[in-house]
């Protein structure tokens, strides 16, 4: 993120909410919490190191140093020097007793001091070092059950932040109490000489704390996921958020003709909901942005079955709409200066006694029939009725996420989300939000191939796979341009990211990562900085000198 984003958006933010002074985030722990155990307390500190050269003595991070010198007396450099060679990127060495303050102190390595933005891996790797060095540090003292965790900004504190808050969270919602696995608080540490960006400390848990709440609603099983549960969620979740929810039912689909939607619910015993979630940051004359995420509680494929292997992750297929739930929710706890629309359609794609079936034609909104080749690619079907509706409110521009195909996972493997785009100037600040999260994303064609391949037919407008081998996600892309109304649209096929092995990021831990949350918060940042720097002509830019 540039210095002019932090200028013109998150700083005058913060200065709202800066209605009381931080505490608890300074070494003084001792005034602000006589009545803690020292011994749950834990601290993460950071050092340098060439990884190339396993002979590199290290460089302490200023607040390291300074705790080394102010209340170890060196004690810390010196055993860390003789546990062996410096711990290279997410490594950790574990220190006891060092004073009484914290009973222990992970020090994670953070590779070179030189290490920044990298334009062939599109990836600011300082900040990623930052992030890995955070959450394994953090995660080793909640191994310890240290009850609070303090981690000092390793000259980022929005990275250190999410990597901290990402790395701790666990999906342990349903477990039993006694077998749950202890989560510490978690909070910033710094020493008043060295600078410290608490505000940066502020957006990084806000947004982790977004994408942590993607996660839990992508891990609920579908039986206490369904569409009704999910909208009980959401209104439970932004009651208090300054978002407005409304739940629509089948009745009101029907008055607005989302016949495609409700085709695609049919199948299901459970009934169909569409949410719709507003939140003006702004003037309310302004135009707002249109999110827009994909809800299928479950997608079994219909009667094109899944196989079993497929099955098994199907109750992630709301992930659109489970990231649109939560950067809302964080759009809002963050007062960005922007109106928002968010669009989510909820439903299962069952094998019921009244599927749709392969063959069938739908006449949607529009006025053009759609043949449903295959039922288990049901993820456009359900977002075109979304998409012409959302041409009620004269958006900015449309922001759609789903899980379409995996096709994007035989390409990319779990690297970054497919990104398809109408507007150069989306994509540009599209992908300077992903350099800044660390989630990246990678642009495909529109082209108007993957059209004629969808419009090809004589019988009906538009079929929802169409001829041709392979490329399913460009293709999926091409048909939701049919239905596009008007105007800038940037979609986000997120299916290949929605889980995780445990390998992929270290501080997202093994099942569903949330992806891309704070991508799209960022996005949304981003776009207000370029609005008013330039109009709408410009992104903001990205440069190795980030703040």
């Amino acid at each position: 993120m540039s210095f002019n984003v932090w200028k013109q958006v998150w700083r005058p933010l913060f200065k709202s909410l800066q209605r009381q002074p931080i505490r608890n985030i300074q070494h003084g722990v001792k005034i602000t919490e006589q009545c803690s155990n020292p011994a749950s307390r834990g601290l993460v500190l950071g050092v340098y190191a060439d990884e190339n050269d396993r002979l590199d003595i290290g460089v302490l991070t200023p607040t390291a140093a300074k705790y080394n010198e102010s209340y170890t007396s060196g004690k810390l450099l010196e055993l860390l020097r003789l546990a062996g060679p410096m711990p290279r990127r997410g490594e950790v060495r574990i220190f006891y007793n060092l004073e009484p303050t914290y009973s222990a102190v992970a020090v994670c390595g953070l590779g070179s001091m030189c290490l920044g933005y990298d334009d062939a891996e599109k990836l600011d790797i300082s900040k990623e070092a930052i992030r890995t060095a955070a959450s394994r540090g953090a995660m080793e003292l909640q191994n310890l059950e240290t009850s609070r965790i303090y981690v000092e900004d390793f000259g980022h504190a929005e990275s250190a932040a999410e990597g901290a808050h990402m790395g701790l969270w666990v999906n342990q919602e349903l477990r039993s109490v006694d077998q749950r696995k202890f989560v510490p608080q978690l909070q910033l540490y710094y020493e008043p000489e060295i600078p410290c960006d608490a505000n940066g400390w502020r957006i990084g848990m806000a947004k982790a704390e977004a994408q942590n709440l993607a996660r839990q609603l992508q891990e609920t099983p579908s039986n206490h996921m369904t569409p009704t549960t999910f909208a009980q969620n959401v209104v439970q979740i932004l009651c208090n958020s300054g978002v407005n929810v409304e739940v629509k039912v089948r009745g009101w689909a029907e008055d607005q003709q989302m016949t495609s939607f409700l085709t695609v619910a049919k199948g299901s015993c459970e009934p169909p909901i569409f949410l719709e979630l507003s939140y003006y940051g702004t003037d309310t004359k302004v135009a707002p942005i249109v999110l827009i995420g994909q809800g299928n509680t479950f997608d079994s494929g219909g009667l094109c079955l899944k196989p079993l292997e497929a099955l098994t992750d199907m109750r992630g297929d709301m992930s659109g709409a489970a990231c649109v739930v939560a950067a809302v929710r964080a759009i809002a706890a963050l007062k960005l200066p922007v109106n928002i629309r968010a669009l989510i359609p909820l439903c299962e794609n069952m094998i019921g006694c009244d599927a749709m079936k392969p063959g069938d034609v739908i006449t949607v909104k529009n006025g053009k029939s759609v043949e449903v080749v295959k039922t288990s690619n049901e993820a456009p079907l359900v977002l075109i009725d979304a998409l012409l509706y959302a041409e009620h409110f004269g958006p900015k521009y449309i922001v759609s996420t789903s899980t379409i195909s995996k096709s994007v996972l035989e390409s990319f493997g779990r690297v970054c989300c497919a990104v398809f785009t109408n507007s150069d100037d989306l994509w540009q600040r599209m992908q300077n939000a992903s350099i800044h999260t660390g989630d990246r994303v990678w642009r495909l064609p529109l082209w108007d191939y993957y059209t004629q391949q969808l419009c090809s037919v004589e019988h009906v407008d538009v079929q929802n796979i169409g001829s041709g081998d392979g490329a399913n996600s460009c293709k999926a892309a091409a048909f939701l341009r049919e239905f596009l109304p008007c105007g800038q649209w940037i979609h986000i096929d997120a299916l290949n990211v929605m889980k995780t092995k445990g390998s992929d990021f270290s501080y997202i831990r093994r099942g569903m990562t949330g992806r891309p949350t704070r991508t799209l918060i960022e996005f949304i940042a981003q776009s207000v900085v370029a609005r008013s720097d330039c109009g709408n002509s410009k992104p903001a830019k990205v440069t190795q000198q980030s703040y």
